[in-house]
């Protein structure tokens, strides 16, 4: 049986000319969630975007909304982007004094938490909180840019939060952020990984829907236009 993984296509490497367009476009192509990465220019090199530009693009899309604070610290704006409309708050284990509570508070407010680890964070932070959580990110690049080259290093603890996550017996998706491409997204579904959030891989490509299917298990390299 072909596994099923869910393709999270990520906001930031959209056309912000053509906002709207670009949200109704990734629906139509077979995306499952819309990842949106939120960054401070503090916690990571970079601004993005905050409630404000989530709120209006809410209408546009019955997906889920799969939202990721890169921003430090998080707790008090946990409950803006709740209004806006995320559905899954996904926060760093960096990003406030106590991670657990955190979590408790994103679950509190009706939504799914997650719990993000960057490259150099050790899984035992995630598997700490396991108990709250609904997501697991793991970084495959340095958050704060699109673009980077994924990192092997990060294979192994894909694998290792995979085995947490299966004897904890909770339905916890096991997410993989960064340099994700038709030739990186196989390896990660092989060590463990369920959803994958791709940018320029999907929204830099002509054909948003064969790019979607590039990601998925199964695909065959040589029909693939989104190749790359």
């Amino acid at each position: 049986m072909t596994q099923s993984v869910i393709i999270a296509p990520s906001l930031l490497a959209a056309d912000f000319t053509r906002l709207a367009d670009e949200v109704r476009a990734i629906a139509a192509a077979g995306a499952d969630w819309l990842h949106l990465d939120v960054m401070d220019g503090h916690f990571v090199p970079n601004i993005s975007f905050g409630p404000a530009i989530i709120k209006a693009v809410r209408p546009l899309t019955a997906l889920p909304f799969d939202v990721h604070l890169m921003i430090a610290p998080v707790d008090e704006y946990i409950a803006a982007f709740c209004d806006a409309g995320a559905d899954h708050i996904i926060v760093h284990a960096e990003a406030g004094p106590h991670l657990h509570r955190t979590m408790g508070l994103i679950r509190s407010l009706g939504k799914k938490a997650g719990v993000a680890l960057n490259p150099g964070t050790p899984a035992e932070h995630a598997i700490a909180v396991l108990d709250l959580a609904d997501i697991v990110l793991v970084m495959t690049v340095n958050p704060g840019f699109g673009g980077q080259s994924f990192l092997d290093s990060q294979l192994p603890k894909i694998r290792l939060l995979r085995a947490a996550i299966a004897a904890s017996g909770r339905a916890i998706s096991l997410e993989v952020d960064g340099g994700i491409a038709p030739g990186t997204a196989p390896r990660v579904v092989a060590a463990g990984a369920d959803a994958l959030v791709a940018g320029t891989a999907v929204f830099g490509k002509p054909d948003y829907a064969a790019a979607i299917a590039s990601l998925r298990p199964g695909h065959q390299p040589e029909e693939s236009r989104g190749a790359g």
